[in-house]
């Protein structure tokens, strides 16, 4: 299975997908893109086994990931205070791939009807989404 983990910012949110993946999934191939090198180091010291920056990564391994995870930014032109550009939103939203969103209400973007979640609530519905895309 490969994986691919999106994040931009700081990097902590693509930092504790990566960890919990890991750990749930030892086999997973986990490719993380940051939208900025900072995001990148983050989430490759948390456990990526390959790690790139910017649009291109993000518009390759799309292509050939099984889960695409990452804050639902990640399928918004412009989003994350415009690291997330519209060609790396187009390229996650035509991917094959099944895409695990996290709903962080941030940078002009709000999900209504999902309640104010903690960080570790949302990884642990991260892992449980991923578990059932790899069984279905």
């Amino acid at each position: 299975m490969e994986i691919l983990v999106i994040d931009g910012q700081g990097g902590g949110l693509g930092k504790a997908i990566v960890a919990a993946l890991r750990s749930h999934f030892p086999s997973a191939v986990i490719n993380a893109v940051g939208t900025n090198s900072i995001a990148t180091q983050r989430m490759l010291a948390s456990g990526a086994d390959h790690a790139a920056t910017g649009e291109n990564p993000v518009k390759v391994l799309s292509r050939t990931a099984d889960l695409i995870v990452g804050p639902i930014g990640i399928c918004i032109a412009d989003s994350m205070y415009g690291e997330v550009t519209p060609e790396m939103a187009e390229a996650v939203g035509q991917s094959a791939a099944k895409r695990i969103l996290i709903p962080v209400n941030i940078c002009g973007n709000i999900v209504v009807g999902v309640p104010d979640t903690s960080l570790s609530v949302m990884i642990d519905g991260v892992i449980k989404a991923a578990e059932a895309a790899v069984k279905a």
